[in-house]
């Protein structure tokens, strides 16, 4: 099977997977990788962070990113133009709209952020020497490739398998933050 079509296989699996999740393990889920998340140095230690607002089933990280702010550092969301992300600074939700996808982005106006400490990715699925499985349409790999950024994965334990066809644009993620586990995956494979 051609990696794409056993991508796409694994990605509907996991998507319908994490979908079946409820809303109140997610919740919970949520709140244990924030803990998690704040055990990582690299976060910690960060100025300038980037995150993202969730969608769906996504890890919530509205609380991650409260907290950010309230620390006095940095954050930047990310914005899509045309094939490409870019990260803007935000400085409460007010900042931000839905947009043409439904998703809840800085508006125009907001500064572009370029020198990013860490940047936090959600994730379909993951291996746990990196791996990343997203949605398919390379935004997130098109940025990593161009920043110095570490890269957090946040996702649900489950979400975590043992293999995904690796194209030659897929970027690996430094570390792997589920409710039970911060995974250093830099350190694997």
């Amino acid at each position: 099977m051609e990696a794409s079509k056993e991508k796409a296989n694994i990605r509907k699996f996991l998507l319908e997977n994490r979908d079946a999740i409820s809303f109140d393990l997610i919740k919970i889920a949520s709140k244990a990788i924030h803990k998690n998340l704040k055990k990582i140095d690299d976060f910690r230690q960060a100025k300038f962070i980037a995150g993202y607002y969730p969608i769906g089933s996504e890890v919530k990280t509205q609380e991650i990113m409260q907290e950010v702010l309230a620390d006095g550092k940095t954050l930047a969301l990310p914005k899509v133009r045309g094939e490409d992300l870019e990260f803007r600074k935000v400085t409460d939700f007010g900042n931000l709209e839905k947009s043409g996808f439904g998703i809840m982005e800085p508006k125009d106006w907001c500064n572009i952020i370029e020198d990013i400490d860490v940047i936090l990715v959600p994730t379909v699925g993951i291996t746990r020497d990196g791996i990343r499985l997203g949605y398919g349409y390379g935004y997130y790999d098109r940025f990593l490739k161009k920043t110095g950024a570490k890269i957090i994965a946040l996702t649900y334990a489950k979400q975590i398998v043992r293999n995904i066809p690796q194209a030659e644009n897929d970027i690996k993620v430094n570390w792997i933050v589920t409710e039970s586990e911060c995974i250093d995956a830099s350190k694997r494979g």
